[in-house]
């Protein structure tokens, strides 16, 4: 096998460290523990595993692509950098002010997120700016000088600094980054109108303070990273994932680790996406569950929603507006703790609850028998038959079948009356009912129905619980793609080197300055094209897309609408009114451009460069129906008794070959449940399709 051909693709995630090794027509791929003390390390056996099944050295590979939690936990775990906030005289209370959103409007007891930074860690300064960027209060050296004690005092490892309106003017923030850089070059410093160059200051000013948090953490995780992979022989690039469903270079991740807080979840919906265009799915959800958490996705025409904006560790029920908010372009999804390691309890009221608190990978479910002994969903699979004890990870990891009914009896039996068997299927019905829950939530927030969706089922724990959440949701269809436990990792290799610059500039279209926009436009796209080179290299084509946020005068949110490349003329104006009232319109129903002009507040481009084609595998057997299997007796959820079910190994299932449920398909990195209401067929690329039966 000549040459560096490879290509890796390695994700952190709670539970488990996953990678994907794609080489000429064939593809191999590992699932380990993650090490919670040290990421890499678990990352490094992950590659070895990897490696070592295709036959490679380090030197073969081309590329390696990786996703991180690791900025995520450090924001949830509360284990960032000791981060300051500078900002703005009268302004040093807005993180903690927000908005008058809140989670529940009546609750007087209601809990808020807690600030990154503190306020005794939020310093002010003489200085102000006007929305149009021009100097009120200008900003001197001696004003810098006179707030140094205070930020020293503070105990400052990071430094966060936003100010007023900085969107439209950078000037003092970089003036007070280049006089800390000289007079605290060990602290990192973190600028807004670098990070998150718009305006809604609370957004704003809680988006820097995040990127500061986690900065110290990602560079030195990233670095040592980088070395390890240095001294095991690999001389590839080393590209990151972005939440945006983009990747990155090391360098721009180490200075902006907040886009990288949903770089995982990104990874699967980039993988569900290529999924439903390959097999022409106008409207598909996205359905990734692993050890920790699962994620939701809505993906229409073959596109997975995004958003600009996002929340990390909500604290009042997972609820809109009680978290963390984060304005970088992001792959919109919902993500709850619900997976494979997502602890079962009884609550207060006697009922059967599922996490949020996962047991991870240290000490595990009980089942894993390294130390955990609290009930699991993991244990409740078990215990159903659902898993094979001796088959989990491809035989590599036997599971302790008493232990996990042990765990089971104690903590959801005995408290319930309930046998073991009975309580293992409660707790899976609670879960896949969270996650319905929050798939509808999901859908009716975005104006979208579900059940007219087909669901698309990936991730260690997803095809366990497929059929069971598709008959909640009224879903007829489910697809679980091959090598579905490592989808994410997958995903990552789909996915474009692509980067996204939004920047603030008001326009009303009825006073439209076509050379003030093709300016910014320039400029954003220069920006945007210089980090995609830095990854994909000078001569890679690059695509670009623009976009405008535009309302109508008055309102006070905006939808974002796809505007034409090349320069606007003096007709500027008329053009984007037209597409916003298509748009308008096409979102809500109905425009109103006859009774309000239209205006624009933002503006970004995309620059990205062609997806790389997915992988024309060769799998499994001929043609035709499966061979003989065995059998085993597992709870059926529709008929609540045990029953035989049939067991397949996914490679011995040729395309077109036919199971009837009910039965299961086993894999090295997961199980598809095919229960006795759906049936499943092998698809030309070694796809599970499901179909519930119509007199079902």
């Amino acid at each position: 096998m000549a040459g560096n051909s490879a290509r890796i693709g390695v994700d952190i995630g709670g539970t488990f460290t996953d990678a994907a090794l794609e080489v000429d027509d064939r593809r191999f791929t590992s699932k380990v523990l993650t090490t919670a003390d040290d990421p890499a390390r678990g990352c490094m056996q992950c590659l070895d595993d990897v490696l070592g099944r295709a036959g490679l050295e380090p030197g073969a590979v081309s590329v390696i692509i990786h996703g991180t939690t690791l900025a995520t936990n450090a924001i949830i775990e509360r284990k960032g950098a000791t981060t300051s906030l500078l900002t703005t005289d009268g302004f040093r209370d807005t993180i903690q002010i927000g908005t008058e959103g809140r989670p529940e409007q009546y609750d007087i007891n209601i809990i808020q997120p807690v600030p990154l930074v503190p306020r005794r860690r939020r310093i002010t300064v003489e200085e102000r700016l006007n929305s149009r960027g021009e100097v009120l209060v200008p900003l001197t050296s001696d004003k810098l000088d006179a707030v140094l004690p205070a930020l020293d005092a503070a105990g400052t490892e990071s430094l966060a600094i936003a100010f007023i309106h900085s969107y439209a003017n950078p000037a003092h923030e970089h003036l007070a980054r280049d006089y800390f850089a000289r007079c605290r070059p060990d602290w990192s410093i973190s600028i807004s109108s670098d990070v998150s160059p718009e305006f809604r200051e609370y957004e704003r000013f809680s988006t820097t303070c995040a990127n500061a948090y986690v900065r110290p953490a990602i560079e030195g995780y990233l670095a040592a990273f980088e070395a390890r992979l240095e001294d095991r022989g690999f001389t590839c690039p080393l590209l990151l994932m972005l939440s945006s469903g983009g990747l990155t270079t090391i360098e721009t991740a180490k200075a902006f680790p907040v886009r990288l807080i949903e770089s995982g979840p990104a990874g699967g919906a980039i993988f569900a996406q290529e999924i439903a265009a390959t097999h022409r799915i106008e409207k598909s959800l996205s359905f990734d569950m692993g050890g920790t958490t699962a994620k939701i996705c809505l993906i229409d025409n073959g596109r997975a929603q995004t958003s600009r904006r996002f929340e990390v560790a909500r604290v009042y029920r997972f609820r809109k507006d009680s978290g963390i908010p984060v304005r970088v372009p992001v792959i919109e999804m919902v993500e709850i703790g619900a997976g494979g390691g997502s602890i079962a309890w009884i609550d207060d009221l006697g009922r059967i609850t599922v996490g949020p608190e996962s047991a991870g990978s240290d000490p595990g479910p009980a089942c894993y028998d390294l130390g955990g002994a609290r009930a699991t969903v993991t244990d409740a699979n078990v215990v159903l038959g659902r898993i094979d004890p001796d088959g989990f990870a491809g035989g590599k990891m036997p599971l302790a079948a008493d232990k996990a009914d042990d765990a089971l009896t104690a903590d959801i039996g005995a408290p319930m009356s309930l046998s073991s068997p009975a309580a293992a299927f409660g707790v899976t019905e609670i879960v896949c009912e969270n996650m319905a829950t929050a798939a509808r939530v999901h859908a009716i927030e975005s104006g979208k129905n579900v059940d007219d969706r087909t669901l698309i089922a990936f991730g260690g724990a997803a095809p366990l619980h497929a059929c069971q959440l598709a008959e909640k949701l009224g879903i007829r269809r489910v697809i679980v793609p091959r090598h579905a436990g490592v989808g994410s990792a997958i995903g990552f290799l789909r996915a474009p080197v692509s980067y996204e610059v939004v920047r603030t500039l008001y326009q009303k279209v009825d006073a439209f300055d076509a050379g003030v926009v093709n300016a910014v436009f320039a400029d954003m796209e220069d920006e945007a094209s210089t980090y995609v080179r830095m990854g994909a290299g000078n001569g890679a084509a690059l695509h670009v897309r623009r976009q405008a946020y535009m309302r109508y005068q008055g309102q006070g949110h905006e939808i974002a609408i796809d505007v034409p490349n090349g320069s606007f003329d003096g007709d500027g104006g008329r053009v984007l009114q037209s597409l916003f009232d298509r748009g308008y319109e096409a979102a809500f129903g109905r425009d109103i451009g006859t009774l309000a002009a239209a205006e624009v507040v933002a503006w970004s481009v995309t620059v990205s460069t062609d997806p790389h084609p997915d992988l024309d595998e060769p799998v499994g057997a001929p043609a035709g129906a499966a061979r003989d299997a065995v059998s085993w007796q597992v709870l059926d959820p529709a008929t609540r008794t045990p029953i035989a079910y049939q067991v397949h190994h996914r490679d011995a299932l040729g395309p077109g070959a036919k199971v009837q449920g009910p039965a299961i398909i086993t894999e090295d990195e997961t199980s598809t449940v095919v229960d006795s209401r759906f049936d499943a067929t092998i698809l030309h690329g070694g796809e599970v399709e499901l179909t519930r039966r119509m007199d079902q």
